[in-house]
């Protein structure tokens, strides 16, 4: 054998001596990440990044608007409107709810899906580091990085990541700058009202409008509400201890 082809053969090694430790320091710094923002404020995720980034090069899309408010000066009722809205078990699952999740998968396999099934936990992790849009790829890493976040954060902070990065306009990320820039209010000043309306426009943001709701938000405003009530506040909260 060529003393090249012995080098190119040691070399194939020295890579995959290497690569198989990639995914162990990816994991490794999330375990950190997770460590480091229990307790501080998060201050931009993979979406608004994105959005940014490709603000700087279009003039059709906004700069991100957004503002850290801390769970304690977000009315309960705004916690409670987006766990009627986008995940009732909330305070049962470790991430992943089972029960969604399969059903989920039953539409699919019946032609039926329409996606669905994602936690608050799953919604975060694919806000924080993930990209949208539907893969069986993006929806493992989703499925991994929940069930982490729910190891190293509590619930509630989870909801507070949650409520502070979620879309809510074209523009908007987090209660604190859609209170301010859709409703014209601070986020203590929210009503129920206001919470459910911007709980209404989560699934699709960008099509959907705080500012000018269609029938279709006001109905979906009236049906969270009655959840909301139904559901409960303070006792509901109170689980997620």
């Amino acid at each position: 054998m060529k003393l090249y082809d012995l080098l190119m053969i040691g070399q194939s090694k020295h890579w995959a001596h290497w690569l198989w430790r990639i995914p162990l320091l990816l994991l490794l710094a999330l375990c950190v990440w997770l460590l480091i923002f229990r307790w501080m404020p998060v201050p931009t995720s993979a979406f608004m990044l994105r959005q940014d980034v490709v603000a700087v090069f279009s003039a059709e899309t906004p700069f991100v608007r957004h503002d850290w408010v801390s769970l304690d000066q977000i009315p309960r009722h705004m916690q409670i409107a987006v766990i009627a809205s986008e995940d009732q078990r909330f305070a049962e699952h470790w991430g992943i709810d089972m029960v969604a999740t399969q059903a989920a998968i039953q539409a699919e396999m019946r032609g039926r899906g329409k996606g669905g099934g994602s936690t608050i936990t799953q919604q975060l992790a694919k806000n924080l580091f993930l990209w949208e849009g539907r893969s069986y790829v993006r929806k493992g890493l989703e499925w991994g990085i929940a069930s982490l976040m729910e190891v190293f954060w509590s619930k509630e902070r989870i909801l507070e990541v949650y409520l502070n990065t979620a879309q809510f306009s074209k523009a908007d990320y987090g209660v604190g700058a859609a209170s301010q820039n859709l409703l014209r209010k601070p986020v203590g000043k929210l009503g129920a009202a206001d919470a459910a309306l911007l709980a209404a426009v989560l699934p699709a943001p960008s099509k959907y409008s705080v500012v000018k709701p269609s029938g279709y938000v006001r109905a979906r405003q009236s049906r969270i509400m009655r959840q909301m009530r139904s559901i409960g506040g303070a006792a509901y909260l109170q689980r997620l201890d």
